[in-house]
């Protein structure tokens, strides 16, 4: 194995990425003659689910200091906690990470379980998980970064290490195009993958209509796959639509409610924060640290 060069990569920096050339070295065929890409590509599906977990993880730390910070610094005789605007932004990117990390652990638990419905919603629900966690954490990590102000982009806090950090698992395991198309061709050729995900949608049919009413309009928009130049558009509305199910499912009504709410019905602006009304106190809570 000859060694050409180690990767100066924008992050990551601990874990040793490099370019080699093999020479005159062993290797070991692993599954059938021809079956290479297929053989690979089972590989791919578990460690996306790493990929697809790692956003909620990274979210999550950036959330943790951003809430520190304004917990402890104060503007006009009030801490920034307690201002308005920043409850806001800060539920809205709380509400980021809660459906991150709710869909990839019901993605992961598919993983671990024998069913067919399992193994067909894994194979689809990863992708998506991927997908839209991994589009959604470099925003949050970076809204998080100005909660703090100027102390935020300094390298004594933890901030510009996730920030270099957080495009990283989107490009891992297949990029966002990659993946988009990965859905729309699973879609295709696995019905029973459809199959489960109808399931996992209609499992919360009529417990919240402001969902029933977007899926409607997902299906109304799509009312067959589509082609591939929208397979982003179609790709983020079937995950938000998921990680709805899910949290419906598994969290207290007040986030869920507020979840489908800002990303499914209610108008709102393209930045964090920019949203209508919200109870944020329950969701701010579910962060840790002192009460709110």
């Amino acid at each position: 194995i000859h060694i050409q060069r180690l990767k100066d990569k924008l992050g990551n920096r601990a874990n040793a990425s490099a370019e080699i050339e093999y020479h005159g070295a062993i290797a070991h065929r692993l599954g059938e003659e021809g079956e290479g890409v297929r053989t690979i590509l089972e590989m791919v599906h578990h460690t996306r689910l790493d990929t697809a977990m790692a956003p909620a993880g990274l979210m999550r730390a950036a959330l943790s200091e951003a809430q520190h910070w304004t917990r402890h610094r104060s503007a006009f005789q009030k801490q920034l906690i307690d201002q308005p605007l920043m409850r806001a932004v800060l539920a809205d990117l709380a509400l980021d990470w809660e459906g991150t990390l709710a869909l990839g652990l019901h993605v992961a638990r598919a993983f671990d379980g024998r069913s067919a419905h399992d193994r067909a919603f894994a194979r689809l629900g990863v992708a998506l998980a991927k997908f839209l966690g991994n589009k959604l954490c470099p925003g949050v990590v970076y809204e998080a970064m100005e909660a703090m102000g100027g102390m935020g982009y300094v390298e004594d806090t933890a901030l510009p290490m996730l920030y270099r950090e957080a495009p990283l698992n989107s490009i891992w395991e297949g990029s966002g195009n990659v993946i988009c198309l990965d859905i729309l061709r699973t879609l295709r050729k696995e019905p029973l993958a459809g199959e489960a995900l109808s399931e996992e949608l209609s499992q919360v049919a009529g417990q919240d209509r402001r969902f029933d009413a977007a899926l409607k309009a997902h299906m109304t928009q799509f009312p067959k796959l589509p082609d591939e130049a929208q397979a982003r558009w179609y790709a983020e509305s079937l995950a938000t639509l998921l990680t709805a199910s899910v949290l419906i499912r598994t969290v207290p009504d007040t986030v869920a409610s507020a979840y489908v709410a800002t990303r499914l019905c209610d108008p709102r602006g393209r930045v964090a924060g920019a949203i209508g009304p919200l109870e944020t106190a329950p969701i701010l809570a579910r962060l840790g640290g002192a009460p709110d």
